[in-house]
């Protein structure tokens, strides 16, 4: 097994764990979704699974290059059959449908900003948050290239753009909005909700990095890229623990 192939098992093996813990959590917002039916925690529901289907996605990648067999997915390999499965299959280890689920959990969140903290609806800011998802889904399925590194590169910088578009001003909203309710139940909500986004937009930062140390020579799977998936892990907790938990309870 080459050094790449180890750090690929290792990170397997911790996906694994990501995906468990996240599977189990989804059943606990499901069962609390249904205790009072909060059309906000049914948001924060799709959000995450979302999330899930882009790390079960990753997770499947890894599965595809250590087991598969496919001369095609071997690292290096630079043979493209041309086919429909191979189309598939290479956006699969690439990352590149698990961008697409990432990005729709973007698209929910905003959503979900709206709907707990917008008064009004802003339609040049819908334009642009779905236009640049459009854009940024179209992107990460169609402009790709077998070991061509920049333009993942550039696939992880366009969706951190768009985690930054809708998460920033989430968090921003969340953050006043805690600064101006006295209830102490109220106030830790609204500030978790805070600490997800964060943590979401610190997630594609690490992959990010991680990317760019693989375009510099480093065979990947960087402290970086556990570091993200443990803050998607730190954001699906805060959100169930701060907010989904105690909004059931009421």
């Amino acid at each position: 097994m080459t050094l790449f192939q180890s750090l690929e098992f290792i990170g397997m093996v911790f996906e694994t764990f990501i995906i468990i813990f996240s599977a189990l959590l989804l059943i606990l917002i499901l069962q609390r979704y249904f205790i009072k039916h909060h059309k906000l925690t049914l948001y924060l529901f799709l959000i995450f699974l979302s999330w899930t289907c882009a790390i079960i996605f990753s997770w499947f990648s890894k599965i595809l290059e250590l087991y598969s067999n496919i001369p095609y997915l071997a690292v290096g390999s630079t043979v493209d059959p041309g086919t429909p499965e191979s189309w598939i299959l290479f956006r699969i280890v690439s990352f590149r449908i698990s961008f697409v689920f990432v990005t729709i959990g973007a698209i929910l969140s905003y959503l979900l900003k709206v709907n707990a903290f917008d008064r009004e609806f802003n339609k040049t800011q819908s334009m642009i948050v779905y236009a640049f998802g459009i854009f940024t889904m179209f992107y990460s399925l169609i402009v790709y290239q077998r070991n061509t590194i920049i333009l993942d590169v550039f696939a992880f910088l366009f969706i951190l753009l768009l985690m930054a578009i809708v998460y920033i001003p989430f968090m921003m909203s969340a953050l006043t909005t805690s600064k101006s309710v006295d209830d102490p139940t109220y106030k830790r909500a609204f500030q978790t909700l805070a600490f997800m986004s964060l943590c979401l937009v610190l997630v594609m930062i690490m992959f990010l990095i991680d990317r760019i140390f693989i375009l510099l020579g480093n065979p990947g799977f960087t402290i970086f890229y556990f570091l993200a998936w443990i803050f998607v892990t730190l954001a699906f907790l805060a959100a169930y623990l701060g907010y989904i938990r105690p909004k059931s309870s009421e």
